[in-house]
């Protein structure tokens, strides 16, 4: 990882990932796209050495108060699970009190595929890395590839320029990163 951040170059064979078509299960029909899942499966070591990026990436924002208060509250999450099961014990606390809770809830799967890098690249000079750490990052989004998976059809290999991939370690972190300045903006 340090050797990745140290040449500003994430490995080719990292960006490389199969996106499998999967029908949803109990379904009337499976004429619709609606119908179906593409879950994206992505190299292990990669996910490993993400993981490690993501939770370097979270020490340094939370150390340097550059996320705003309101995405993290000091929790560091993980999974969506996590999350979930943080939401329904603050919820559940004020219950305690006798108060009125409302939650907004919506999916976000699509938006990690929809970063601008170049606000994402902003945000990461803004909140103080090194010049070879959002380098590292530049590269790390850019010239990723898939193939998509569907029963025994296996199709060529395609360009996704584009956002982070669904099972990345750094989605949320990055998110977060991506969302901070606005939240700031709008406070």
């Amino acid at each position: 990882m340090n050797t990745c951040i140290h040449l500003e170059h994430w490995p080719s064979h990292f960006k490389q990932s199969s996106t499998v078509i999967i029908p949803k299960l109990n379904k009337q029909t499976y004429d619709n796209p609606k119908s179906f899942c593409s879950i994206i499966l992505l190299n292990t070591l990669g996910k490993l050495i993400e993981k490690v990026i993501a939770d370097r990436l979270q020490f340094h924002v939370v150390k340097n108060n550059f996320i705003h208060p309101s995405q993290l509250g000091g929790l560091k999450f993980k999974l969506t699970s996590d999350a979930g099961a943080a939401l329904t014990h603050a919820i559940h606390s004020v219950w305690v009190k006798n108060k009125t809770t409302s939650t907004l809830a919506f999916n976000i799967a699509q938006f990690f595929l929809s970063f601008n890098y170049h606000l994402l690249t902003l945000s990461l000079k803004k909140a103080g890395f090194d010049p070879r750490v959002v380098s590292f990052f530049t590269d790390f989004l850019i010239q990723r590839k898939t193939k998509y998976r569907w029963n025994e059809f296996s199709s060529l290999i395609y360009k996704v320029n584009m956002g982070v991939g669904q099972g990345s370690a750094l989605s949320s972190i990055l998110s977060t990163l991506y969302l901070s300045p606005l939240l700031y903006v709008m406070n």
